[in-house]
């Protein structure tokens, strides 16, 4: 059987599926040949495999006093009360 080559936005789009073993035979075989083909496609399915296991694993992990403050002024790049940081 000749497999049809399948873009990476497709991929993308479907990778959840996939994952959950929700796709047909076709696109299957599609994007597993994608995956052999394209390192960052492979990349983003193990990414996103990892994140569903860490997310469905069930398990809470604690953080260090201050971590969520200190998250938020790395992505938003000022403090939660309103002052900018330094």
């Amino acid at each position: 059987m000749r497999v049809i080559e399948i873009s990476c936005l497709e991929v993308w789009r479907e990778i959840s599926n996939y994952l959950d073993g929700e796709v047909d035979a076709e696109l299957r075989a599609r994007m597993e040949a994608h995956f052999k083909a394209c390192a960052h496609c492979k990349a983003v399915l193990d990414g996103t495999r990892n994140v569903v296991k860490l997310v469905g694993d069930g398990i809470e992990y604690q953080v260090l006093e201050g971590f969520s403050k200190c998250l938020y002024v790395k992505i938003k790049g000022s403090d939660p009360s309103g002052f900018e940081s330094s």
